[in-house]
């Protein structure tokens, strides 16, 4: 199963090296990895998906993790209510005669086309990654020429799913 972890660091370097490493040798797949500064001078916050088999083994890593020299908070936020964005650029190979019907094909996407070129149109496109992935396949047959993604990066929502009791009147 695949689980999403923000880890909440230090800005230092070696860092990343070393929480990537443990996850390594723990043998968990890093399916993607995204760091970037946060609101705090000094603090870089951490996304991994990581693909998980067993649940035991999640609670493991967040306890590894967070023992980590710089590490200030761990969370596995899978299932909470989150936002996830990833971001893709994509070259497609697109003559002249195609590009009206290949814009009108992509937009339910809202891609930009931040580049062109005689024939070539490069796409940026932002979303959740499943997104991503059907705009990839819906442009794949046209030609992809060169394909690039930052990986996925998520927030938990302010205001979080509550469970509400079931009344049933079969008793």
């Amino acid at each position: 199963m695949r689980r999403v972890i923000t880890v909440t660091v230090i800005n230092q370097s070696g860092v990343l090296n070393r929480i990537t490493g443990l996850l390594m040798k723990r043998q968990f797949n890093i399916e993607s990895i995204t760091v970037g500064h946060t609101e705090q001078p000094n603090f870089s916050k951490m996304t991994f998906v990581v693909h998980v088999e067993d649940e035991s083994k999640i609670e493991q890593l967040i306890k590894q993790v967070s023992k980590q020299i710089d590490v200030l908070k761990v969370n596995d936020i899978t299932d909470k209510s989150i936002l996830v964005r990833e971001l893709a650029l994509v070259k497609v190979i697109s003559p002249a005669n195609l590009r009206a019907e290949m814009n009108a094909i992509v937009e339910p996407f809202r891609p930009q086309v931040v580049d062109t070129a005689k024939n070539v149109v490069t796409y940026q496109v932002i979303g959740h990654p499943e997104k991503i992935d059907a705009f990839i396949e819906l442009i794949r047959p046209y030609g992809i020429k060169e394909l690039t993604r930052t990986g996925a990066t998520a927030v938990v929502r302010e205001m979080q799913k509550t469970e509400v009791p079931q009344l049933s009147i079969l008793k």
